[in-house]
């Protein structure tokens, strides 16, 4: 491993003024061309700095840990972790990840071993949005919830995506295409918190275009599977006063009414129009037609919960913890028209 000394001895200076360099401490203390003789060195030369001894000197280890929720083994919500991981290393950090297999007796245990590598602050990323249990951390130390917020009466910042607002942006642009009767179909129960959210939005954009909301178009389903919704989602496009068009909790329920419209003979958007909501990859883009939906901004989540934490760290935010939310962007595909006549 090459260190300060080695690259001292190849330009011919002290491992002080290497330091400066390397540091951007330079400036009035090492002349230019000294220092770009360093720096080219040390790109010739592979150095790497050594953390450990940096963090020793700053109090630092550029580490931020993160723990989740199976969000590392679903490429659905990974992108998340690709948002914390892109800003991490813009700025110079290690976004160190422990996956606890949605099993919730290893969150202490996993806190526990990020905590003795020293982490400069902790990162709890969940599957999905919802009150997030925040492990002890010493009380100095930066916590974010990704895609949750803190459960209880924890002080902690978080940041989700604004499912209301998205829900209303799509039960908007089925109403500006002319749809009265829309129906949305929703997952029951308290288990999402984004179900009550998403109903606001829909119900709110129904009554900005003059719509009392029907709660006979309020589908209430037990799961997202698009096998549990199939039935359901049937029984409602066979009613004799049917919906013409359904907006949907997920993409995977949109892929119900896709199956269910087929086998009624129903075209979409001809007789039925469609819009989910998450914008799934390899279900939104690869129905046919192309699925109208909203998009969860994964990637933006992760990138500014990392950014967050790391103004934390180095003081560039002091403000009061708070719960972001994330604008939730409407993908226009194919799968919406005009009611037939």
């Amino acid at each position: 491993m090459i260190t300060l000394k080695d690259l001292a001895a190849a330009v011919g200076v002290s491992p002080s003024a290497v330091s400066l360099v390397l540091n951007d401490r330079a400036e009035g203390r090492v002349n230019e061309q000294t220092a770009e003789r360093i720096r080219h060195a040390a790109e010739d030369m592979g150095y790497i700095p050594n953390q450990l001894a940096r963090g020793l000197k700053t109090k630092r280890t550029h580490t931020i840990g993160v723990l989740t929720d199976q969000v590392a083994s679903v490429p659905f919500a990974g992108r998340m972790l690709e948002g914390v991981q892109s800003v991490a290393w813009e700025s110079g950090y290690l976004a160190m990840i422990i996956d606890t297999t949605n099993r919730s007796e290893l969150l202490e245990q996993s806190s526990r071993a990020l905590l003795q590598r020293d982490i400069d602050a902790l990162i709890i990323a969940a599957e999905y949005h919802r009150a997030v249990e925040i492990p002890a951390v010493p009380p100095a130390m930066p916590v974010m919830v990704l895609d949750g917020f803190p459960e209880g009466d924890v002080v902690a910042d978080g940041v989700v995506p604004d499912e209301q607002t998205g829900a209303y942006d799509a039960t908007y642009h089925l109403a500006q295409a002319g749809h009265r009767r829309i129906a949305f179909c929703n997952i029951g129960g308290d288990v999402f918190v984004a179900s009550g959210l998403r109903h606001a939005g829909y119900t709110a954009a129904l009554r900005d275009h003059g719509v009392e909301p029907d709660p006979q178009l309020h589908l209430s389903l037990s799961s997202v599977a698009t096998s549990a919704a199939y039935r359901p989602v049937r029984a409602l496009l066979e009613s004799p006063d049917r919906p013409t068009a359904v907006f949907c909790f997920s993409d995977q329920i949109a892929f119900a009414v896709y199956q269910a419209a087929s086998d009624l003979g129903l075209r979409i958007p001809d007789d039925l129009s469609v819009v989910g909501f998450d914008d799934q990859r390899f279900i939104a883009d690869a129905l046919r037609p192309g699925l109208t939906t909203v998009r969860l901004p994964h990637h933006d989540l992760g990138a500014w919960a990392a950014k967050r934490v790391i103004d934390r760290i180095h003081g560039d935010e002091t403000g009061s913890p708070l719960v972001q939310k994330i604008p939730c962007p409407l993908v226009v595909r194919a799968s919406v028209a005009p009611p037939s006549t």
